[in-house]
């Protein structure tokens, strides 16, 4: 490519597409609230079907829009997503009853679901030999829109609930207009093909599990553990508003510092402690860690010690890196491809469990008639899960590895 353009443009989509994540948790517990008129525990209760169907939407049209770019071209499929997205955001912003919000959450979930997109038209643009490079840049924006989300999310949304939607549908219609503008047709006629609904069954990686079964106790750890981690997005904003009374500029500003702790530890500390200890000893390391900071969590009664005690929050996420390693050390290489779609799979589906599994214990525990008050059962679960991981992993590691 002459032009660096459509690089920024599919760098900015794919950070949008995490900031969509980030940016309203902070404010979600809030809105939801003014549309129910309840209190807290009804508000997650809410929250975490809400992102069940963002979460579900993004699992089932992943392959649809994938498939769809290979049939008509990354670009209209990206763009048009964009313009959807943006105007999905403002219709957030004016909801004024929560079925709305609920129809906004299912399209936004479709719309953001570009991330396969956008790594074909890289692919499309890249050399042989800078691909790995750029996908890395990838996921280096996707890791920076997650960690400005909740920070614009917190700022924003103490000018109310719903400025942090008008801002990122500003956004999003504005990177469709710069798109519309620089971004090439990467994939001729002549190499697309017929759209196969098939192709687009995201349950078809799950099928393919079967023929893995080497790494399938590992699966059902990574598994277990994607329901455990995912405790901190499913109820963080609704659990820190209600034990310590933070405002939404504060949840905001605690999600961030979670994602940089968490960016410091993926991205350079990780190697320090897999060079040390290998990935057994790194996957389990890290799941003690997170069964430290969800047990302190279940129990701390000052936010202050929520910023103490985040490095340890942050070492829990050691646990997915390892564990993939040690599932790819277990194929052959023309296996890689296949192991890396049922992961995303089995991913996805946690991702979709956790919102209402991790709700339903935080409005059981705090809801008006619950028999015992606990805000923090959500992590008391997810310390149990996490346990049961362990032990699952423990057990297989006298197992040999195949040859």
């Amino acid at each position: 490519m002459q032009s660096r353009a459509p690089f920024i443009f599919i760098i900015i989509t794919v950070a949008l597409d995490a900031m969509g994540i980030g940016l309203i948790l902070p404010v979600m517990p809030e809105l939801i609230r003014d549309l129910r008129g309840q209190g807290i525990s009804d508000a997650a209760f809410w929250g975490g079907l809400l992102s069940f169907t963002y979460a579900g939407m993004q699992f089932l049209c992943g392959p649809l829009l994938g498939n769809l770019s290979d049939r008509f071209g990354r670009r209209p499929v990206l763009i048009i997503s964009l313009i959807f997205m943006g105007l999905d955001y403002l219709l957030m912003a004016l909801a004024p009853t929560l079925f709305l919000l609920f129809v906004a959450r299912f399209v936004s979930g479709i719309t953001g679901a570009t991330h396969s997109t956008a790594s074909a038209f890289l692919a499309d643009i890249s050399d042989k030999g800078k691909r790995s490079a750029n996908f890395g840049l990838v996921g280096a924006a996707f890791g920076i829109g997650f960690i400005l989300g909740p920070a614009i999310g917190g700022l924003l949304g103490e000018l109310g609930p719903r400025a942090p939607f008008v801002a990122a549908g500003v956004l999003a219609l504005g990177n469709a207009c710069f798109g519309y503008f620089v971004l090439p047709e990467t994939l001729p006629p002549e190499k697309r093909r017929a759209f196969e609904w098939r192709r687009a069954n995201p349950f078809r990686a799950l099928q393919r599990a079967r023929r893995l079964p080497v790494v399938g106790p590992l699966l059902v750890v990574n598994f277990l553990y994607v329901i455990s981690n995912y405790v901190y997005p499913a109820v963080w904003s609704y659990f820190t508003i209600l034990k310590f009374g933070w405002s939404t500029g504060m949840v905001g500003l605690s999600l961030a510092a979670f994602g940089i702790s968490s960016a410091f530890v993926q991205g350079w500390l990780i190697r320090k402690l897999l060079a040390w200890m290998g990935e057994m000893r790194t996957a389990v390391f890290g799941m003690c860690m997170h069964v430290l900071a969800v047990a302190i969590l279940a129990v701390i009664q000052d936010g202050i010690y929520v910023f103490i005690f985040m490095p340890i929050t942050a070492l829990g996420v050691v646990v997915g890196p390892a564990l993939q390693g040690m599932m790819a050390d277990r194929l052959p290489d023309s296996e890689q491809g296949e192991l890396q779609g049922v992961l995303a799979s089995v991913t996805g589906i946690g991702v979709i469990v956790s919102p209402l599994v991790m709700t339903w214990f935080f409005r059981a525990f705090t809801a008006d008639q619950a028999l015992v008050y606990l805000p923090g059962a959500p992590f008391v679960a997810s310390g149990l899960l996490a346990v049961v991981a362990l032990a699952l992993l423990l057990r297989g590691q006298g197992r040999p590895v195949p040859a």
